[in-house]
C-alpha cells in the first residue's frame, strides 16, 4: 500500500507542539474458560467449536462471571498501584459488532474494578518516567473476522467474510492511562517503554503470556498535539490494535508528524480511529470515532455486581510476586552491571533465561555470557526468540559447570550448545557422542607437544632464549593437532617444562 500523507519533520513538530498521549492496552487473560461461560479458551481449535448459547448470545442464555478473571483483574490493579473498588458492575456497550453475536460487548463503564494508579517505566538511558493509570476494567473479547478476497485483508474490497466465534467471550482486561503529558520529544519512547513494562508486569503476575504477536496484548495509541503554552488538549486520533513494541513507538512518532503537518497548514484534526501499517510505519484513516455516549452504555441486567471482600484483596496483595522494576534494580546491584547492559539484556529477551540459568547453578557472569553471546546469535540466525530455542536454562547451566570444571573450554562449549540446539541430547550426551571433552592427561598431550616443538624449532629456540610469550604459537599448534580439545594451560606448562624454561 502506498501512503502519501504529508508530514513535517519530527524536530519541527516538537518545536511548535507538545504531544499528549493516552494508551489503551487490552490484555487477554490466560484463563481456561471464557469470561461469562464455561467454553474453553484453548488456541488452535476448529472455528466455532468452542461456543455455547451464552457466548453466541442466544435468547435465554445467562452469563456467569469467571472468578479467576476477577482475581486476575485485582492482581493487575494492585500491581499498577490502583485502588480496588469495593463494589463494581458490568455494563453493555452497544455498537455494531459483526464479530460479537450478541451485538453488544459486556464491559465496565463508570464503575471499573481498579482505578487511579500508576506505573513507573525506565527509558533507555535509565531515566524513570511515571505513567498515571486512569482505570483497569474487565470485559470480553470479540470473535475473529477473516475478510476473503481483495488485496489488503480488510473488509474493503473483500468478496465475503468468515466469522469464528471461538475468541468471542475470552476475558480481557483493558488498562487505560490518564493523559500522558510532559514527555516532549521522548513521547514515542515513553509509549514503547510503558507497553514493555506493562507486558513484563502482566507476565510476572502469571495472568497472561501477553504475546503481542499472537494478539494476547494489543495497544491503542491515542495522540493529540497542543500548541506550545496552550492549556487545552487538541483533537485526538486513535491508532487501533498496534501489536508490537516497535510499532507502538513508530505509530506515535508518525502521528506526531502527521498532526503537526495538518495543524501547521491550517487544517483540522478529525477525531477518528486509524490503522497502522507495519511495512511503511504509517497510519491511514479508519472511521470517525464515537464518544462514550454514542455507545449507549447501561448496566448489564443479567450480572450481579462484583464486590471483592477486603480480606481477599489483601490476601492477593500479599501474594504478589516481585515486580519487574524492583527485580531489575535488585539484579543491577547483585550483578554489578550498568543500566546499558541491563537494557541490552531486556531488548534481547534474555532476563528470564539468565535468571533461570543462575537458579540452576551457573554463576551470573557465565549465564549472561552464553545467553547474550552464542545463544543470542543462534536466535538471530533462526529468527526465534531466546525462550523458543531448543535448549533449557538447566542445560546452559550444565555447560557452564563443564567449563568451570575444566572438562570443556569455550570452543568446545560452543560445539556442545550447537549439538543441544540440533537435538542431539543433553550437554553430557553431546560431549560423549562428539568426543568433545578437554584432554588434560600428560601422556595424551606429551606426544602432541613433542611434535609441535619438533616442527617449530625456530620458535622453540626463541622460547629457550627467554621469549616466553612465543609459547603461544606452540600452544596453538597443539590445539590444532588436538582439534581444540587440549587443556591450553597444561599444554603451555608442558612446553616450558620440555624446553627447560620457567614461566617467571
Amino acid at each position: 500500500m502506498t501512503i502519501t500523507t504529508d508530514l513535517v519533520s519530527y524536530e519541527d513538530a516538537l518545536a511548535s507542539y507538545d504531544p499528549v498521549m493516552g494508551l489503551e492496552v487490552h490484555v487477554e487473560l490466560g484463563t481456561k474458560t471464557k469470561m461469562f461461560c464455561g467454553c474453553s479458551t484453548e488456541l488452535g481449535a476448529e472455528p466455532n467449536s468452542q461456543t455455547c448459547p451464552t457466548c453466541l448470545g442466544l435468547p435465554g442464555a445467562l452469563p456467569v462471571v469467571n472468578a479467576t478473571g476477577v482475581e486476575s483483574a485485582i492482581k493487575i490493579g494492585l500491581a499498577l498501584n490502583c485502588s480496588i473498588a469495593d463494589w463494581c458492575r458490568f455494563a453493555r456497550k452497544n455498537y455494531f459488532y459483526p464479530d460479537m453475536p450478541k451485538n453488544f460487548q459486556t464491559s465496565q463503564y463508570d464503575e471499573p474494578i481498579a482505578y487511579d494508579g500508576y506505573l513507573d517505566v525506565q527509558l533507555e538511558d535509565g531515566e524513570t518516567f511515571r505513567v498515571e493509570i486512569e482505570r483497569a476494567h474487565m470485559e470480553e473479547d470479540t470473535g475473529k473476522s477473516t475478510h476473503v478476497g481483495g488485496a489488503t485483508g480488510r473488509i474493503h474490497g473483500a468478496s465475503h467474510s468468515l466469522l469464528d466465534y471461538n475468541r468471542a467471550g475470552i476475558p480481557l482486561i483493558e488498562i487505560v492511562t490518564k493523559p500522558i503529558v510532559g514527555a516532549g520529544e521522548r513521547a514515542p519512547e515513553v509509549a514503547r517503554a510503558y507497553v514493555r513494562e506493562l507486558r513484563e508486569v502482566i507476565r510476572a503476575l502469571g495472568v497472561s503470556e501477553a504475546r503481542m504477536e499472537m494478539g494476547q496484548m494489543r495497544c491503542d495509541v491515542n495522540l493529540s498535539l497542543m500548541p506550545k503554552d496552550a492549556d487545552k488538549f487538541g483533537t485526538r486520533s486513535e491508532t487501533k490494535n498496534v501489536n508490537s513494541l516497535r510499532s507502538v513507538e513508530r505509530a506515535a512518532r508518525f502521528e506526531i508528524q502527521r498532526h503537526a503537518a495538518v495543524l501547521s497548514s491550517g487544517g483540522t484534526i478529525v477525531q477518528e480511529t486509524r490503522h497502522f501499517h507495519e511495512d511503511t510505519g504509517s497510519t491511514t484513516s479508519g472511521r470517525v470515532k464515537e464518544e462514550a455516549e454514542d455507545y449507549r452504555y447501561f448496566p448489564e441486567p443479567d450480572l450481579v455486581p462484583v464486590a471483592p471482600a477486603r480480606e481477599w484483596v489483601e490476601e492477593i496483595r500479599t501474594a504478589l510476586p516481585e515486580l519487574p522494576l524492583v527485580r531489575r534494580t535488585r539484579l543491577l546491584a547483585e550483578w554489578g552491571i550498568s543500566v546499558t547492559d541491563m537494557q541490552a539484556i531486556l531488548n534481547a529477551g534474555a532476563l528470564d533465561p539468565i535468571v533461570a540459568t543462575i537458579d540452576a547453578g551457573a554463576d551470573a557472569a557465565s549465564a549472561r555470557k552464553w545467553w547474550m553471546g552464542e545463544l543470542a546469535r543462534s536466535a538471530n540466525e533462526s529468527g526465534a526468540a531466546l525462550d523458543e530455542l531448543a535448549i533449557t536454562p538447566e542445560q546452559v547451566a550444565r555447560v557452564t559447570q563443564l567449563v568451570a570444571s575444566g572438562d570443556l573450554n569455550d570452543k568446545l562449549a560452543r560445539q556442545v550448545i550447537e549439538g543441544v540446539l540440533a537435538g542431539e541430547g543433553t550437554p553430557d550426551e553431546v560431549v560423549d557422542k562428539r568426543g568433545l571433552k578437554v584432554v588434560s592427561d600428560d601422556s595424551a598431550l606429551g606426544t602432541a607437544v613433542d611434535e609441535a616443538i619438533a616442527g617449530n624449532q625456530a620458535i622453540a629456540d626463541k622460547i629457550r632464549g627467554g621469549k616466553v610469550a612465543a609459547a603461544g604459537a606452540l600452544v596453538g599448534a597443539v590445539m590444532k593437532a588436538t582439534r581444540g580439545q587440549a587443556d591450553a594451560a597444561r599444554v603451555k606448562e608442558l612446553i616450558l617444562e620440555k624446553l627447560g624454561v620457567s614461566e617467571a
